[in-house]
């Protein structure tokens, strides 16, 4: 929320529990922690998610669950990651759980981040990737190229305009002597859809991908090692607050301090709600997946 609506909330709260205080004393104040859940700190909480990054959808969905759970009112709003960080360094969004760094938002955090307060490190695992089926003949992207052959002699991309692809053309290639491989560039949905085709007729694959992604638990794949770093190495997550979030938010703060996902929970998490549920009812989804993690929220919230 911004400065203003903060410390217009702020000052009413006080108001409010000057006067029921006075009315009621301690039963008063009793009544008002149970009917928001955790006292002041159960305020509104606008969550910023940029648009089309499947883990920050997941993982904010995920949040606006535990935290409706714990009498917030909560608004996801979305938009691209340079309108997302504006709001945030100016108050008009509290929370972001979707920033990459050190690298791959770190011109945002130049210009904002005296503006922002980080609040935790929720996957440490974040990188660009060349994946294979499970029991493809190669371990190494260094074997590729000898081994072209069991893969029909083709690399499935996707956008022309995204990084990876630019990474892939620039480093991954030349510094593997792949020219000769056919390199399809396309789209993700198409990658996909290759990989979906490929694994399910038990036939060698590969392409290019990233963690997080929900593929890497809907299908039999692994990553293939990079021996010469062309792929960058591996980035954090961060949840990423407007400044002074702790101080109006410090349950929240310190729940958010403690969040971390496995490989295994956000992969699931999304497989859930972008595969099996298409992605057309998220917060369906996050039902779904805590009913099959009963223990989550309460690990987190005690």
């Amino acid at each position: 929320m911004t400065t203003r609506r903060r410390g217009a909330a702020i000052a009413t709260g006080t108001a409010l529990a000057l006067t029921l205080a006075a009315c009621g004393g301690a039963d008063a104040e009793t009544g008002a922690d149970e009917a928001t859940g955790s006292g002041s700190d159960a305020g509104p909480i606008t969550i910023g998610v940029h648009s089309g990054w499947d883990e920050g959808i997941a993982v904010s969905h995920l949040w606006k669950n535990i935290l409706e759970g714990e009498g917030h009112e909560v608004t996801l709003e979305t938009a691209d990651a340079g309108v997302v960080f504006t709001a945030l360094a100016e108050g008009d969004y509290d929370l972001n759980f979707d920033t990459w760094l050190p690298l791959t938002h770190a011109s945002y955090m130049e210009q904002y981040g005296d503006q922002l307060e980080e609040l935790g490190t929720w996957y440490d695992d974040a990188k660009l990737t060349i994946a294979v089926n499970e029991d493809a003949p190669v371990d190494s992207l260094a074997q590729l190229a000898e081994n072209a052959d069991a893969f029909d002699n083709r690399l499935v991309g996707i956008e022309a305009g995204a990084g990876l692809t630019k990474t892939t053309q620039e480093a991954v290639i030349p510094t593997y002597g792949l020219e000769d491989m056919e390199y399809l560039i396309s789209s993700t949905p198409a990658m996909l859809a290759e990989l979906d085709s490929a694994t399910a007729a038990g036939e060698n694959i590969a392409v290019t991908l990233w963690r997080p992604h929900w593929a890497y638990d809907a299908y039999p794949i692994r990553d293939l090692e990079d021996p010469e770093g062309t792929l960058g190495d591996a980035e954090e997550i961060k949840v990423m607050g407007t400044s002074g979030f702790s101080e109006d938010y410090p349950d929240v703060a310190d729940w958010i301090e403690g969040f971390t996902l496995t490989d295994e929970q956000l992969f699931s998490l999304e497989n859930t709600m972008f595969n099996e549920m298409g992605g057309e009812d998220n917060d369906a989804a996050v039902e779904a997946w805590l009913e099959a993690n009963p223990d989550f929220v309460e690990g987190i919230t005690g």
